[in-house]
């Protein structure tokens, strides 16, 4: 309800037409270029483009994806508290809103493996590519759960 009675949220309902359908196109395009840059990178985790060294595609990809969350993230903020109350019933809301949490935990595992640290400063072994595959998997599976469930909530 606070989210909701801010200024934000009488913002994003008084402020005209425009105004939701900007953020709300604006939020697409961070969405997709999150969900975009990450599929690629996770891609290359599970063993495809092996000739492209993990570093190399890390090295493109994070920076894209880190500005794709953050469009998406204050475009998000701004499409929740036009009507916030309006999704507390929405089971798919319920779906998303952890997706994106185990997807972000999932990215600090990453970051923590020596794995991670290690590429493009030595060749990996196979257990530590099992390893990345594993974490790819994890995020391929959380983004598409949190992309697909968003999408959903503007039809319960």
């Amino acid at each position: 309800m606070w989210m909701e009675a801010s200024a934000l949220g009488h913002y994003m309902r008084e402020s005209g037409p425009w105004t939701y359908a900007v953020v709300n196109l604006s939020h697409i395009l961070g969405v997709a270029t999150l969900f975009g840059s990450v599929l690629v990178l996770d891609l290359r985790l599970l063993g495809c483009w092996r000739r492209i060294p993990i570093a190399t595609l890390a090295s493109a990809t994070i920076p894209v994806a880190t500005v794709g969350f953050g469009i998406a993230a204050l475009t998000g903020t701004a499409l929740l508290a036009t009507k916030a109350t309006d999704y507390l019933n929405n089971p798919f809301f319920d779906i998303k809103f952890p997706a994106i949490a185990l997807g972000l935990i999932n990215v600090l595992i990453l970051n923590l493996l020596p794995a991670w640290r290690a590429r493009g400063k030595r060749e990996l072994s196979r257990a530590e590519h099992r390893q990345l595959s594993v974490m790819g998997g994890i995020s391929i599976a959380c983004w598409l759960t949190a992309v697909s469930a968003g999408r959903m909530i503007g039809y319960w």
